[in-house]
């Protein structure tokens, strides 16, 4: 089954998707071993893992297209990716979405922001008019339908917290995208729970919420009961990975050996123990029992040292 269609039946439940926010190939793998049926591919995340830069527009779509293309192959749940606005304007955005559709990637969104575009939850946000962020939502349903379409379109709109924006302004947006084929409503950076009390109520389609920086930290609980379809994470593998990496790093320059010593002992019994076997190297060698011949696979093993499996 197409990862699209897999998001669009989770869609179809209309039971809360919790998607967590990853930035690679082996951030989506272990969401996917965690537990969860659905990933999200932060802007944010891999601005940040790929470039070590700020989620401000630096990113170009053939960067994002590779590690999209990675990510949505090493997992079995379906995928949803940033796209920040679409790489231009309504023409540019007709290959993106092509190119992403053909990138194994459940679906994108795509933001009403100017070019280059800013992380949602910074200052400094500005829009671009209305009339031509419908065209480019008018433009990415005509690509989905005639290529993929259970391809999932979100329209995010950054105008609760924009230049001449406002919640008022992101609501009016937010229906206009849907009425122009998106799928999912997207609505940046509300300040508070009577702000999403109003989209929920006035916006007439599904809604995406980034339950990060500057709204609300919901439960997963009252999110389900507001009605909410999909809710993403999007920072949280980048700073898990970097506080994590960085601890590690200053013990051992304070300790050597000793530091990795300890870390692997405090490994055991983690689900990511055996880091091999999480990677799949079991898998390959079953691959090179069934293709290859066997005297040969044999042979290797037999006669080789190291991790075995």
């Amino acid at each position: 089954m197409k990862k699209s269609t897999q998001l669009r039946q989770l869609l179809a439940k209309k039971q809360l998707i919790v998607a967590p926010g990853c930035f690679d190939a082996l951030t989506v793998l272990l969401a996917q071993k965690a537990g969860f049926s659905a990933a999200y591919l932060s802007g944010f995340g891999v601005s940040a893992s790929l470039l070590g830069m700020p989620d401000m527009g630096f990113a170009t779509m053939t960067e994002i297209h590779a590690v999209a293309r990675y990510a949505a192959n090493a997992v079995n749940i379906p995928v949803i990716a940033d796209t920040d606005t679409g790489y231009g304007n309504a023409i540019n955005v007709i290959r993106c979405i092509r190119e992403f559709i053909q990138t194994g990637i459940a679906g994108v969104h795509l933001e009403d922001q100017v070019t280059p575009k800013r992380c949602g939850h910074v200052s400094g946000k500005e829009l671009i008019p209305i009339e031509e962020a419908v065209g480019k939502y008018r433009a990415a349903a005509k690509v989905r339908d005639e290529y993929d379409k259970d391809f999932v379109i979100i329209a995010r709109t950054d105008a609760c917290g924009a230049l001449e924006g406002g919640l008022d302004e992101a609501i009016k947006r937010a229906n206009a995208y849907l009425n122009a084929g998106a799928d999912v409503a997207f609505l940046e950076a509300p300040a508070s729970l009577e702000e999403i009390e109003r989209i929920v109520e006035e916006v007439k389609g599904p809604l995406f919420y980034n339950c990060v920086g500057v709204s609300p930290q919901l439960s997963v609980e009252r999110l389900q009961e507001l009605g909410i379809a999909i809710v993403i994470y999007p920072s949280v593998s980048i700073e898990a990975t970097c506080k994590g990496v960085y601890d590690l790093m200053a013990d051992i320059k304070k300790r050597g050996t000793a530091a990795m010593v300890d870390f692997k002992d405090k490994k055991g019994g983690h689900p990511l123990e055996d880091m091999n076997a999480f990677l799949g190297f079991p898998k390959v060698k079953k691959w090179e029992e069934e293709f290859l011949p066997a005297e040969q696979v044999q042979k290797k093993y037999e006669s080789s040292t190291g991790y075995e499996f």
